[in-house]
């Protein structure tokens, strides 16, 4: 997974364009791109003045004026999967070290494409990757559930605490209802909940599912998250796409992938038979109880209970930890826009994200938009418009773009696709981020991808957008001091309680160039290049929210 950065390129008259249409789209906060990377972050807490590139970075569109504009604000996040090592580790059992070097390298890259956020996949199958006493140790760490890694360390709080010390969030990710992966190959351990509480649990093909009808398995799912909360510095709560399973043809496997490329419904054919889910005692005792609602109604209800508490759960113990869900990228079907066919995640996976958005139950949404802008079946701005409309309580949507297709298979998509849709969703109002499925492919660079977002659609940091329906109080202002140092113009920060980053404007020539730094820092140098030196600098403090104090302009 090496990988090489091109030498910085100046920005094309076509990306110029894409930039410019980004800006007009946004309202409040409009993310103006500008040259340079955030911070080079050292790889332990702690450690070393972060240092800022300065005129060497991609040239940015003209920023000049006698004040920088509002900070950038885009949502750029990547999920980081564990379940079958897809992403980290890259395989069960690696030692330790060779745990941790990878995770700092998956971290070392998203800082340095200008992404601000990781969605790290904690739980993959009812087991963890960190210390719990309610759920085993994943096998993905060591090869075999229920076993520690060695020597012991915490997994989640080094992925915390890397992450937080280069300026990244790190959103904790949960499936909320898999028990055990098809691809799983130890035991279940003897802590695992299909021993401890075997009713919860079904076996449904090569998967075992938690009954979303079995309340103990719904509680022990809202147990598991708000442990995470209480005792991690998380900054998001995070879960897929897996309520009831994907079904799977009776006989066969056909699951999500099969609903992802088309569907349950043949073109011109009747719907494939399906393997119902065996939820038949939580359904017989819901009817003897006096239950009123059909059988599908019933589902959606139990998996609307626990999307409610989770929400709930969550605020109740740290109110700006945000929650996000990302469901399958089509609606439904008596609500989508002419021409979208496919899937149905209400029908067929029990998942009624509209009614979510509607009632305020998450603080974004992450549709898994997996399909390219052109084709009308499933197009990629046409669901995103939906999505959008849907969303009438103002929550935060990030779509999810499926970056890992550029695969070199005949289904491969190109680069500038991705970079296609990033342009698109800016150009929508309400949309302000998306979510890269997943690490590996901007890894691997595949195809150059890595290198056209940093060139093209990441030149430059950017604020998470805030959230101000959790807390819109301010922060202090920061306290600045700056002298001219050997290399650069070296910053003193202070920020106030409650500050996570400084956001960061430096002027260079009549430019003007953004940055963030992480608020544990005390020292940030915004480099020299070429003789040139930053000349002004405005600083605010901003808060876990995305709420920005006033700023502050340094005395050179």
């Amino acid at each position: 997974m090496a990988f090489n950065p091109k030498k910085r390129q100046t920005l094309a008259a076509g990306a110029a364009a894409a930039v410019a249409a980004f800006l007009s789209a946004c309202t409040s906060t409009p993310l103006t791109p500008a040259a340079g990377t955030g911070p080079v972050m050292p790889s332990a807490p702690g450690a070393g003045p972060a240092v800022v590139p300065g005129a060497g970075a991609v040239p940015p569109l003209s920023l000049t004026g006698p004040v920088p504009p509002a900070a950038p604000r885009e949502f750029r996040a990547a999920w980081v999967s564990t379940v079958a090592n897809i992403d980290w580790p890259s395989r069960a059992g690696l030692p330790v070290a060779k745990q941790q070097s990878e995770a700092i390298a998956i971290l070392d890259r998203a800082k340095a494409l200008n992404l601000n956020a990781i969605v790290l996949q904690v739980r993959p199958s009812a087991d963890a990757i960190y210390p719990s006493e309610l759920e085993p140790w994943t096998e993905y760490l060591t090869g075999q559930q229920g076993k520690a890694p060695s020597p012991l360390y915490d997994p989640l709080k080094f992925w915390i605490d890397q992450a937080h010390a280069r300026g990244l969030e790190l959103h904790a990710w949960f499936n909320p209802y898999r028990a055990r992966h098809a691809t799983a190959k130890s035991a279940n351990s003897r802590d695992h909940i299909s021993m401890t509480k075997p009713q919860t649990v079904k076996t449904y093909g090569r998967y075992q599912w938690m009954d979303p009808g079995e309340a103990e398995a719904s509680k022990h799912t809202l147990d598991v998250i708000l442990d995470v909360v209480k005792r991690y510095d998380v900054d998001g709560i995070h879960i897929d796409d897996y309520f009831y399973p994907y079904p799977i043809e009776a006989p066969g496997a056909a699951g999500e992938a099969a609903a992802l490329e088309a569907g349950n419904v043949p073109a011109g054919g009747a719907p494939r038979p399906e393997l119902d889910f065996p939820d038949q005692p939580a359904w017989q005792r819901y009817l003897a109880g006096g239950g009123q609602l059909d059988r599908a109604s019933w589902r959606r209800q139990n998996v609307n209970q626990l999307i409610e508490a989770i929400y709930t759960g969550i605020h109740r113990e740290k109110s700006w930890v945000r929650f996000g869900i990302s469901p399958f990228g089509i609606g439904r079907p008596d609500r989508r826009p002419p021409g979208i066919l496919g899937f149905s995640q209400y029908d067929k996976l029990y998942a009624d994200a509209e009614l979510w958005l509607k009632n305020g139950w998450l603080d974004y949404l992450a549709p898994q938009l997996y399909w390219a802008i052109s084709p009308p079946p499933q197009a990629f701005d046409v669901l995103l418009d939906y999505w959008l409309r849907e969303n009438t309580r103002g929550r935060h949507v990030w779509p999810g773009l499926y970056t890992s297709r550029i695969d070199g298979t005949v289904k491969s998509f190109e680069p500038e696709e991705i970079v296609k849709q990033i342009g698109v969703t800016r150009s929508r109002a309400g949309a302000n981020g998306h979510v890269h499925f997943s690490i590996a492919a901007l890894m691997q660079n595949r195809k150059g991808i890595s290198d056209q977002l940093k060139s093209v659609s990441y030149q430059s940091a950017a604020l998470v957008p805030a959230s101000p329906w959790l807390g819109a109080e301010a922060p202090g202002a920061p306290k600045v001091g700056a002298r001219r140092g050997a290399a650069g113009l070296d910053l003193k920060l202070s920020a106030g309680k409650g500050a996570t980053q400084y956001a960061i404007w430096a002027r260079y020539g009549e430019e003007w160039r953004f940055t963030t730094a992480p608020a544990t820092r005390g020292e940030v140098t915004l480099a020299d290049e070429a003789g040139v030196q930053a000349r002004a600098v405005v600083v605010s403090a901003v808060d876990r929210l995305g709420n920005e104090s006033e700023r502050v302009t340094a005395q050179l």
